[in-house]
């Protein structure tokens, strides 16, 4: 039988002779420590039974010694014994206990009794060492045993978990029904995919299809799967969560069948596809808000072009390369945040950029920054555009001593824009406003409700322009007051629009003056246009009209409530849009649909067979 070592811990080598002598019997190997230091190197480097410590030593005591002896992990279990010389407290008694003493022993030693008690782990070493090699020996038993089938296994799990890899990280689950008991198996997936807890959830047919969208249930249903006949399938359906999320869920599988062609088994995955879904969704809104904003920009020139008077061909075409410079001018900075919003402060930059060329002191600017809505900065760059054009024409930019001064500031309540000319030709009111000066109030009070306020001094044209905080973007929110209601009065049938009355909603303020001017000259009387919906809605219950027009996207509002309403008192109407007709709820599907730009013509022949038809709704494409 093999030695093994005992550690003598004492700092007096009289006492660690005398432990060498009464220990010498039991016949193991005796290691001696003059020291902690000492110890803590001989344990690290030799496998011991027993640790003799003395408690008192200098420097480090043997507690502390019992303690950094118990931090190794390696001697977690070691049997330590205090040897003490003098009387220690109860508190001292279980403080060793506590760091992990299994005895104490006083001096003067009984040689019979220090014998016997380290006799006892001695003997409690070797039984733990003979376990842990009969242990290690089972195991290699064990290991030898298993390891055909283990070989036999690895490839199957490998492949298991290849599957489990590619379900969890593609968001799958697999499944399995018996058709015969109805009984079905779920991996964690579809438990994940359905978002139910497996503790609580127990999958069955019914449970499941109830899950599923009304509309998808029925044509998706074990039954009608198997009633196909063919063994394998595809499906793409709809599921209700109970958190009542609805999510996109593709299912492929296989329908397994006995030997009399009777269906007994289905195998199969679920993959939940919300994302590719969503994606699908946002790249076709996508593409439609392109295909609505270009057709918007379109229908905006085509009303500055039928809008525009001047005297010559020339300053025609002056006149519309301006106004279309600025309208481009403020589509590009509109780009630049992706249909964000513009910087205030650029399209000033942009409009006033050619008269600060040679004379940047005649022209300043200056102003917080805030970002206008898309809609708000292109009206306020025609606004700029209008006024310098108008300065430099008549105003403080016609000489060589005038001045303008444009700034801004955020009150509680508005952006406020101030036009300031001052040294150029004495200003006076004019009997009437200009078109350029028109477009301005126009795109200003008509479009988001905003102020123009001018001030003809002698010294200069003053202009303020009023802009809702609304239109800022992230504005703070401003309290809506609540419109008035009341119900239209019937419409009347005729074959031209002499007569008419016509309710226009229509956020782009060029191209709703235009259709208005358009309509007023076939004799229609145009209530509007209004470019909000709560202001389409107010008029709509306050005001007595035969038929309505309405741009389907107003500021980033769709128009189905109006419409709704408008469907519901039997009032016809039409809509004007840059939209396709598929990108409109088919509910609407018998409402006539005009696509910008506008053609006159078209215009006045839908809206005259819609009126004479008020209640066939039918629909009419002109386009």
């Amino acid at each position: 039988m093999d030695k093994v070592n005992i550690l003598l811990v004492d700092d007096q080598p009289a006492k660690l002779l005398s432990y060498e002598v009464i220990l010498e019997e039991l016949g193991e190997n005796l290691i001696k420590a003059n020291s902690p230091h000492d110890a803590l190197g001989i344990l690290l480097k030799t496998e011991v039974a027993v640790v003799l410590i003395d408690v008192v030593m200098p420097q480090i005591d043997g507690f502390q010694l019992a303690a950094m002896i118990r931090e190794h992990p390696r001697f977690q279990k070691l049997a330590m014994i205090f040897v003490s010389g003098v009387q220690i407290a109860e508190t001292d008694h279980l403080r060793g206990y506590e760091i992990g003493a299994v005895d104490y022993v006083t001096v003067p030693v009984v040689p019979e009794v220090l014998r016997a008690k380290v006799r006892v782990f001695i003997e409690l070493f070797r039984t733990t060492r003979q376990l842990e090699t009969m242990n290690r020996e089972l195991e290699k038993r064990v290991a030898a045993r298993t390891a055909e089938l283990e070989a036999q296994t690895e490839k199957l799990r490998q492949s298991e978990e290849r599957r489990s890899i590619a379900l969890s990280a593609g968001d799958m689950g697999s499944w399995e029904v018996d058709l015969t008991t109805g009984h079905i198996e779920w991996d964690e997936g579809p438990f994940r995919i359905f978002d139910v807890d497996p503790a609580t959830f127990h999958p069955t047919v019914e449970r499941i299809e109830a899950m599923m969208h009304p509309e998808d249930r029925d044509k998706n249903s074990v039954t009608a799967i198997v009633a196909g006949g063919e063994p394998r399938f595809q499906v793409e359906f709809r599921i209700v969560r109970p958190s009542g999320e609805v999510r996109w869920c593709y299912g492929a599988g296989i329908i397994t069948y006995d030997a009399d062609g009777k269906p007994v088994r289905m195998n199969g995955v679920t993959v939940d596809v919300t994302d590719r879904k969503r994606a699908e969704e946002r790249q076709l809104l996508l593409a439609r808000e392109v295909d609505h904003r270009a057709k918007n920009m379109l229908a905006v020139v085509l009303s500055v072009l039928r809008l525009t008077k001047a005297k010559t061909t020339a300053d025609f075409i002056s006149t519309v390369e301006g106004r279309i410079h600025a309208l481009a001018a403020t589509h590009n900075l509109l780009s630049s945040t992706r249909w964000q919003g513009a910087n205030l402060r650029q399209i000033v930059d942009e409009e006033l950029a050619p008269y600060r060329a040679d004379h940047r002191e005649r022209v300043t600017a200056d102003g917080p920054a805030a970002m206008l809505l898309p809609a708000t900065a292109q009206a306020v760059a025609l606004a700029l555009h209008e006024l310098a054009t108008n300065a430099a024409k008549y105003g403080a930019l016609s000489t060589d001593t005038g001045k303008l001064k444009v700034t801004w500031s955020i009150g509680p309540d508005a952006l406020e824009v101030e036009w300031v000319e001052i040294g150029g030709p004495p200003a006076a009111p004019p009997s009437s406003l200009g078109f350029g000066l028109s477009i301005v109030r126009s795109s200003i009070e008509a479009q988001f409700r905003g102020g123009v306020l001018y001030d003809w001094r002698r010294e200069g044209l003053c202009c303020r322009l009023l802009i809702p905080r609304a239109q800022i973007v992230n504005p703070e929110p401003v309290p809506q007051k609540a419109a008035p209601r009341a119900k239209p009065s019937g419409n009347a049938r005729a074959l031209s629009l002499t007569g008419k009355r016509l309710l226009m909603v229509e956020d782009e303020f060029l191209v709703g003056m235009m259709a208005k001017k358009l309509l007023e000259s076939r004799g229609a009387t145009v209530l509007g246009p209004y470019a909000r919906l709560a202001d389409g809605l107010a008029a709509a219950r306050e005001e007595r009209f035969d038929g309505a027009l309405l741009d389907f996207n107003l500021a980033g509002e769709l128009a189905e409530p109006l419409a709704d309403y408008l469907i519901a008192n039997g009032v016809p109407f039409i809509f004007l849009t840059g939209y396709q007709r598929d990108s409109i709820d088919r509910r609407y599907a018998n409402v006539p649909l005009l696509q910008k730009p506008i053609e006159p013509d078209s215009l006045e022949r839908v809206l005259v067979s819609l009126l004479d038809s008020p209640g066939s709704m039918q629909a009419i494409d002109a386009n």
